[in-house]
């Protein structure tokens, strides 16, 4: 069925195809009993799927990734899809468009997407009342947050202040971006003091409020060993709960899509089966070399139940989907955790 659905969504504008669908999925979920069907094909209840980490419990460790529903108006019908997580944002301060269309483009032989969306949101504000309304049972919240693209990195750290102190009560975890391509800047904010300010800013407050809420850390896949290595210390020093591994990649490298399309896509996070492996290799290389001190979600090119599986022997404790549940549609996220059963 969803190959039928593909065929015809991927003959659209990539950005087009993707707001009328959740249009198409809004308005199939009015009928109750058409949510619910949805909810009974897509949801794997088993006792094995259900993790305790960070102090929250998940039905299933199959997530959505940030960057689909970034202003949380969504969340109802992805869930009805069968995820146990669902990630908003990324959301800054004040509402702003993102960057120039076209900004996001299929590379269909690669099974890959490049995306220079430059946060696009509607302000965190305009989330938060979203989120007031919302009563899933069961269902965990993470809330992903950056800055808006006229804010100086030197004033970086007050855009991430406000978002924090805006979701808190509406989330039940927190994912400090810093590794997203595509706001200038942005990713100098990885490096080491910038980065253990934010974070020890952003625990300080955190740390102040009667019931704390966990925070991670979003990295690139473009990180060398050393800088892996600071991302760990860091971690462990400001005592956040972990990272998110990994981000898009500016990398091209290995591309079967031709070269002079890709050239003239231009700049852009790659996402997809090129960033498979080595989101794996950086997922085991934080987790041997943190000996598992903190917690870990895998994210990039998962596109089968094995991709899955892959990540989470390699050290993840949970997993997120964004460009697989594309390719491969929500069945993605069943098959997933039929997987984990059998296992």
């Amino acid at each position: 069925m969803y190959k039928l659905i593909k065929y015809f969504l991927f003959k659209i504008n990539p950005e087009k195809a993707h707001y009328f669908t959740f249009y198409c999925l809004e308005l199939l979920f009015k009928f109750p009993f058409a949510k619910n069907i949805s909810l009974k094909f897509f949801t794997v209840s088993n006792p094995k799927l259900q993790k305790k980490i960070m102090g929250l419990t998940f039905n299933n460790p199959v997530g959505l990734a940030a960057g689909f529903d970034k202003d949380a108006k969504h969340i109802e019908s992805l869930h009805a899809l069968g995820f146990g997580f669902i990630e908003i944002g990324t959301l800054t301060p004040k509402a702003q468009p993102g960057n120039d269309k076209p900004r996001l483009f299929r590379l269909i032989t690669d099974e890959a997407i490049i995306n220079r969306m430059g946060f696009n949101n509607e302000g965190v504000d305009a989330a938060v009342e979203r989120l007031k309304k919302i009563k899933i049972p069961g269902l965990v919240i993470g809330g992903n947050i950056g800055k808006n693209k006229i804010t100086p990195n030197e004033e970086a750290t007050d855009d991430y202040v406000y978002c924090f102190l805006a979701l808190f009560d509406v989330v039940d975890y927190f994912v400090v971006n810093v590794s997203s391509p595509n706001t200038p800047g942005l990713r100098s904010l990885q490096e080491k003091e910038p980065l253990k300010n934010l974070l020890n800013t952003l625990q300080n407050i955190n740390l102040s409020k009667p019931k704390q809420k966990p925070i991670l850390l979003k990295i690139s896949p473009d990180l060398n060993q050393q800088e892996l290595d600071d991302i760990i210390e860091i971690v462990l020093e400001t005592k956040i709960e972990g990272v998110i591994a990994t981000n898009t990649t500016i990398n091209r490298d290995g591309l079967q899509t031709n070269y002079l399309e890709v050239q003239q896509i231009g700049a852009g996070g790659l996402s997809g089966k090129p960033v498979t492996q080595k989101s794996t290799e950086i997922i085991k290389y934080i987790a041997v070399k943190s000996n598992k001190k903190f917690t870990i979600i895998g994210v990039g090119g998962i596109h089968t139940p094995d991709d899955a599986l892959e990540k989470l022997n390699a050290g993840a404790d949970l997993v997120q989907l964004y460009t697989g549940f594309i390719y491969e549609g929500p069945s993605l996220v069943k098959n997933i955790n039929l997987k984990l059963i059998k296992e």
